[in-house]
């Protein structure tokens, strides 16, 4: 992206400046596997540090925006139509157990929708970027969407509940109806990086419940900006509140929908229908 809007300019300079201590931190992270303790307060300290160099950074350039974080709730602000939408450490449980694969995700909203985001993976210094009517890339690359139209040659991420019950019921239903038409599903850990893959042609789609605000707001401008379609798993229209996203390629968006509606109607304990 030779020439990004003072916007993203801004948000690029705070996720590269709170990467360099998550970097640092990863590092030392790493070493605490072995200690007793475990690294379990190091690694929230690390997360509370991170968004707060984010914060510090975004407020000096854009003081009357709001912030909603992960972290530290909803922080109002005198305009009331923009809001910074931050994760400070996306793949948190990753960093946890020293698997370099994380990032951190910074969105902008406006008036209640995403209009533009930045995930930033520091140990692979990957820098996805997009902002809305102006594309999406990845450095100085633009981004397009799979253009696979075949399930069975597709790749798909997904999530898996943190919670059991009736939530993994689903989830097993989903997952044993999908993976017998693909070529594959990955799950690695973090929702704003499984979006920009899916901006990247990497993955065709993606799809997980329960998902927060600061776990799309960038990866869906992003997946939008690639010319990718996103909804709701059941077939919604309002998945950035509802957090139930499916984001995937236009030639497959369709086709893993009734794929993952076929599985709602399965037998219980029956991967597929």
């Amino acid at each position: 992206m030779a020439h990004r809007s003072a916007l993203l300019n801004v948000m690029v300079a705070a996720a590269k400046k709170a990467a360099r201590g998550l970097v640092r931190d990863f590092g030392e992270v790493e070493q605490l596997q072995v200690s007793k303790k475990g690294p379990a307060d190091f690694v929230s300290a690390a997360d509370l540090k991170a968004e707060r160099v984010i914060c510090e950074e975004l407020r000096k350039a854009r003081p009357t925006w709001g912030f909603r974080l992960e972290e530290g709730g909803i922080v109002d602000g005198s305009d009331k139509s923009h809001f910074w939408v931050i994760d400070p450490l996306d793949g948190t449980t990753n960093f946890l157990h020293g698997l370099p694969h994380f990032a951190i995700s910074i969105g902008v909203e406006l008036d209640g929708e995403p209009i533009a985001g930045v995930v930033y993976d520091p140990v692979k210094d990957e820098l996805f970027a997009a902002e809305k009517g102006q594309g999406a890339y990845l450095h100085d690359r633009r981004l397009r969407v799979s253009s696979r139209t075949r399930m069975n040659e597709a790749l798909l991420a997904t999530g898996i509940p943190f919670h059991g019950g009736k939530e993994h019921q689903r989830f097993s239903a989903e997952l044993g109806t999908v993976m017998t038409e693909v070529a594959g599903v990955r799950r690695l850990g973090a929702a704003a990086l499984d979006l920009a893959y899916v901006a990247a042609g990497r993955y065709e789609g993606f799809w997980e419940r329960g998902l927060k605000a600061w776990d799309i707001c960038a990866g869906i401008v992003l997946v939008q900006e690639a010319g990718g379609l996103l909804g709701e798993i059941d077939g919604g229209r309002d998945y950035y509140r509802s957090g139930n996203i499916l984001a995937a390629n236009g030639g497959l968006h369709g086709a893993l929908g009734d794929l993952l509606a076929r599985a709602a109607t399965a037998p219980a304990g029956s991967g597929a229908a």
